[in-house]
């Protein structure tokens, strides 16, 4: 393991002489941050104590959500037409799921106005790998407290449970695993449909080089999927929209919600007596 530190603190010196001159890179977001999953778990749990998020009471027996991924604020264009169509269509909540920008005091500060001026329902984030750049995790918690949370739907006859994960390191961490482990059997037998939402995929159609769930905790997950009967795993972070199915649970992975980006898109979720009806919807 040492070996492997040196490595990586000659690598990072190496590559910092060569974009010294480069105030948007974040050399250290490439490797690791400055705030690991346990430590940024042991936060949120700790604000969510004082801060419980608020559950949804809607009419009826049917409701729907909006979920997008991967806006990178810096560009609010598509992020603000999204909230729009949210404030317009009926939608209940909206759920963001991580890198909602690119890590930057700056573009947090842009993000959080954007949210403020144009968006009047309920909202639900989580962290993403590029929102811990530049020591963004300051920024999003000061903004949004916590990215390891749960909150339910009521309608007028049924719950629904949904649960978000801080995947932003590529990890969920042991705290993390135990505490969702514990939350699903305390609650799951109370609710009708459970709904997680996180950054990194679990399940993948395609190689890529970006972050990858570690193996063992992949195994947890599907195990908990099965265990629980978890209905649907949306995530975001490839920028290519896909659905399988595994062991029952189905797995979304959406599309970018970032300006410029040819297929941008964001997911109509309608929750229904009989089932989840999900939808890409474009922008």
């Amino acid at each position: 393991m040492g070996a492997i530190n040196k490595i990586v603190r000659v690598i990072l010196l190496l590559t910092s002489f060569f974009c010294v001159s480069c105030e948007d890179v974040d050399i250290t977001g490439f490797f690791y941050n400055n705030n690991p999953v346990n430590d940024r778990v042991k936060e949120s749990l700790k604000w969510n104590e004082t801060n419980p998020r608020q559950s949804i009471a809607v009419a009826g027996t049917e409701y729907t959500l909006l979920i997008a991924g991967d806006s990178h604020v810096g560009g609010t264009v598509n992020l603000s037409t999204f909230l729009n169509r949210a404030n317009t269509t009926g939608a209940s909540a909206i759920i963001i799921v991580g890198d909602l920008t690119t890590g930057h005091k700056e573009d947090y500060d842009l993000f959080k106005q954007v949210v403020d001026t144009k968006n009047s329902l309920p909202a639900f984030f989580v962290v993403g790998n590029h929102d811990l750049f530049f020591d963004g995790w300051k920024a999003y918690f000061d903004y949004f407290g916590s990215s390891t949370y749960s909150f339910k739907v009521y309608t007028s006859n049924a719950t629904d449970l949904y649960i978000c994960l801080d995947t932003g390191s590529g990890t969920l961490g042991s705290r993390q695993l135990e505490w969702v482990t514990s939350l699903l059997e305390k609650e799951r037998k109370n609710v009708r449909y459970c709904i997680v939402s996180t950054h990194v995929n679990f399940i993948r159609e395609h190689r890529t080089s970006s972050t990858n769930i570690l193996v063992e905790e992949l195994r947890a997950i599907i195990d908990l999927c099965y265990k629980y009967s978890i209905d649907l795993v949306v995530t975001g972070h490839d920028h290519n929209r896909s659905e399988q199915y595994f062991v029952m649970t189905h797995f979304i992975t959406l599309d970018a919600l970032e300006d410029d980006f040819e297929n941008a898109s964001y997911l109509t979720l309608h929750v229904k007596e009989d089932g989840l009806v999900s939808t890409f919807t474009g922008l």
